[in-house]
């Protein structure tokens, strides 16, 4: 097991009510709030109204950025910063999923940096510049990315066609209400695209080609069983609140980094593979990684780390037979189950085709080959990209 270091720094007021407890949260960072959300379910909800009547009643100023993107613009980012910058703004405050909170994050790096966030950090990588971030909290509406306990944030680029991810540890949340009743509303498709992203999440971690993690991986193989046992009963009864609550938490146990301390390496192969495919194509995140992660399977597999995939099927499937046969059923297995959730299971489901693949694979390895399990170069990235058509 590697050297690592515990910090896991955000608070989280989990449960119903929770959203009470914001008004003193924030005043121990200023009286000056900037509000981000996205195009209008925290109004219909009534999440807004009860934001404000508590800002009000602490006398806290705030600001608005409306209708974030379910992949956030650049354009929104810098909008955002410049509001910070000219009022002085104390915190940002995100309502609504994983698109929201990254955007919130996002501003948050820019309103204290004087060159530009997509070109020096998201591109360049030069986490060493950042010395200061505006301070982001949340309350959560819909349990998916884990933006709301980690440091990470993904942002699109329209002018090249490029969705790209930043990680850092200033970018984490300082709290976030989580309040199961919240999620209640999310549809069918987003429930569904939820489950898988919290899913595909432990995947990457799940999936090394190392032996160690033994630990970590059983730790991953709870949290998967979970969405596997919840996320079929929240699709059939949305108000079921052990179902929204035990996937609300999963979602953000699942990428707040517990699960990896110590781990040897982890892959993420699949995430910057669907990360250029909505660039381009604008579709929900989940919904492309539950089309794409069991062609990257069916890709990487390999004597070499298939005893991974013989846990999987083990462990998570009950499945038996050859080491080869468990590997292959896992992965059928795991096509089935986002199928039944109402995932499609290829891209031509969804009207794509192969016209932008050698771009978007470009794209993909702009810093260099991908993943642990296997090295994937940009005509590999294209492979998988047709495995899922």
């Amino acid at each position: 097991m590697k050297n690592f270091v515990y910090n896991i720094p955000t608070k989280i007021f989990f449960g119903k009510g929770q959203i009470e407890k914001i008004g003193e949260e924030i005043l121990k960072y200023g009286k000056k709030v900037l509000l981000v959300y996205g195009k209008g379910s925290v109004k219909a909800n009534g999440i807004y109204d009860k934001v404000v009547e508590i800002l009000n009643k602490n006398g806290i100023e705030f600001f608005e950025v409306a209708g974030v993107d379910p992949n956030p613009r650049t354009e929104t980012v810098y909008y955002g910063a410049d509001i910070c910058k000219k009022n002085n703004i104390d915190l940002i405050l995100a309502m609504g999923g994983g698109s929201t909170i990254d955007c919130a994050k996002a501003i948050g790096l820019q309103s204290k940096y004087e060159g530009d966030f997509w070109t020096d950090f998201y591109i360049g990588g030069k986490k060493e510049l950042i010395k200061e971030v505006t301070p982001v909290a949340s309350i959560l509406t819909l349990a998916a990315t884990g933006s709301e306990m980690n440091g990470s944030t993904v942002i699109s680029n329209t002018a090249v066609n490029m969705k790209v991810g930043f990680n850092h540890p200033k970018l984490k949340p300082i709290f976030s209400v989580e309040d199961p009743e919240y999620t209640y509303s999310v549809s069918r498709y987003q429930t569904c695209a939820g489950a898988v992203d919290i899913m595909s999440h432990l995947f990457e971690q799940y999936f090394s080609a190392e032996k160690d993690g033994f630990m970590q991986n059983r730790l991953i193989e709870g949290l998967l069983k979970t969405i596997i046992h919840y996320a079929p009963i929240a699709l059939e009864n949305p108000r079921d609140y052990e179902a929204r609550a035990n996937i609300m938490w999963t979602s953000s146990m699942a990428l707040n980094e517990l699960v990896t301390y110590g781990k040897e390496s982890t892959d993420w192969a699949t995430h910057q593979i669907e990360h250029q495919l909505s660039a381009v194509y604008d579709i929900t995140h989940g919904i492309g990684l539950g089309i794409l992660t069991p062609a990257w399977m069916k890709y990487v597999l390999s004597d070499e780390n298939i005893h991974r995939f013989v846990d999987y099927g083990k462990n998570i499937w009950n499945l038996s037979g050859t080491d080869r046969e468990i590997a292959e059923k896992s992965i059928e297995k795991t096509r089935e189950f986002f199928t039944s959730l109402g995932c499609p299971a290829s891209l031509s489901e969804i009207n794509i085709d192969d016209s932008h693949f050698e771009e978007m694979a470009a794209n993909a390895v702009f810093r260099g080959n991908l993943g642990s399990m296997k090295k994937l170069t940009k005509e590999d990235v294209v492979e998988i990209y047709k495995l899922a058509l």
